[in-house]
């Protein structure tokens, strides 16, 4: 083959493999969108807001299942671009960037009674719950064939009222010094 057809051959195969893509992503794009509702909303509008479950220590147990996954509702303020929305936050919010996009919010059809109590839900700034461990109560060795794993059981702060699990000592131990240093310390007084 000679330069000119050499070129010639691979500028068609670039243009058909960039008419393959194109399929590809229309297909994907018709397939996305069977399954998608353009949701929009007027200013004074009220929308539900997604929060997130906290995923930092992995607790036995179901608690984490049973936290809201929407809290709310609050009033739309303005429309800020194509997809996002400005927010009238509660002051328990303040830390919260107040313009979400419409992934994030749902639309609120209940009355006003029906409002979901911030009061006794900690979140963070990235929208994620936040319940802090309170003190390490007792400890126990779990007794496997071949290795011995130290656990704590750990009072969690909660708006339920007091929760108890038990967490790998290790682990633990790295997320949350403080309580260990604690633990020695007022387990030197006691002796």
């Amino acid at each position: 083959m000679t330069g000119p057809e050499l070129i010639q051959e691979t500028t068609e195969k670039i243009i058909l493999i960039k008419q393959r893509i194109q399929a590809a992503q229309d297909r994907q794009k018709n397939y996305a969108d069977r399954k998608r509702k353009p949701i929009e909303f007027e200013v004074g509008d009220r929308a539900m807001l997604k929060v997130s479950p906290w995923k930092g220590v992995v607790r036995f147990g179901k608690r984490g299942k049973l936290n809201p996954r929407y809290v709310g509702p609050f009033k739309v303020l303005a429309k800020v671009g194509k997809v996002a929305y400005r927010l009238e936050l509660p002051q328990e919010l303040s830390r919260v960037h107040h313009t979400f996009h419409v992934s994030n919010l749902k639309k609120c059809y209940a009355d006003e009674p029906l409002i979901m109590p911030l009061e006794g839900i900690h979140v963070d700034d990235k929208l994620q719950f936040v319940e802090e461990p309170v003190e390490i109560i007792e400890r126990e060795i779990k007794r496997l064939k071949r290795s011995r794993i130290p656990l704590v059981k750990i009072r969690w702060n909660s708006r339920r009222g007091p929760e108890f699990t038990w967490e790998r000592e290790d682990s633990f131990k790295q997320k949350y010094p403080q309580l260990f240093i604690n633990r020695a310390s007022s387990s030197t007084t006691r002796s």
